[in-house]
């Protein structure tokens, strides 16, 4: 009997098809929800722009992933009703903000004043390794994400009590990456396109935003 068949009979839809439903369901969600976390442009967003431009698709491609990876790391948290960890990051926030805003001011400063090469950067594998470091610390440090999964993971696993937690967080985890390649493409794209000179804008601006993120996030700090 086929599903059109069985659903025009009325009986009941088996358990393992349901099952199979909800998690498609929830996976889809994961993916908006990771999609929604990432797009807005930030400091991160900003950075694996300029990362993308100056040294090269994998490496804004790779900056982009450290991001998604804390976002998956956040949303774990989140889903798996981690209190114990998402306290402990709560109570830490002021540290965590003063580490990734002083972090953020030190990127900044030296983005602005770092002179663009003539040709492209060829990165090595720990040049990579610091790309997706970097950018998982920056956000792995912002507390206040928790607070946010933690409001949209609720809305999202309301009376679904057998929806299983880890197929949401795998959903987050592809949206945030699937938002950082469609970035990185973009970007990559410009990038044959523009002079030296372009990239020595692209320093100024990208330095200055970057900085005053991380100058924001400390005087949040004094308020």
């Amino acid at each position: 009997m086929s599903l059109f068949d069985l659903i025009n009979s009325g009986k009941e839809i088996p358990r393992a098809g349901k099952d199979v439903t909800e998690n498609w369901t929830l996976l889809l969600r994961g993916i908006l929800i990771g999609i929604s976390i990432a797009a807005p442009v930030g400091p991160i967003g900003v950075l694996c722009i300029r990362r993308t431009l100056s040294d090269g698709k994998l490496t804004g491609f790779l900056s982009g992933m450290g991001a998604a990876s804390a976002d998956m790391v956040y949303g774990a948290v989140a889903a798996f009703g981690l209190t114990v960890v998402s306290n402990l990051l709560v109570e830490n926030a002021f540290w965590l903000r003063v580490i990734g805003g002083g972090f953020l001011l030190y990127l900044g400063v030296k983005t602005f004043l770092e002179k663009p090469a003539d040709h492209a950067a060829q990165a090595s594998q720990s040049g990579y390794f610091s790309a997706y470091l970097s950018t998982f610390f920056l956000t792995i440090t912002n507390p206040m994400t928790i607070l946010s999964f933690a409001a949209i993971f609720a809305g999202t696993m309301l009376n679904q009590k057998t929806s299983s937690p880890i197929v949401l967080v795998l959903g987050v985890f592809l949206g945030s990456a699937a938002w950082w390649l469609t970035l990185r493409l973009g970007v990559g794209w410009m990038r044959d396109r523009l002079t030296t000179g372009h990239m020595a804008w692209i320093n100024y601006i990208s330095g200055a935003i970057i900085t005053a993120f991380g100058a924001f996030a400390l005087l949040t700090l004094l308020i």
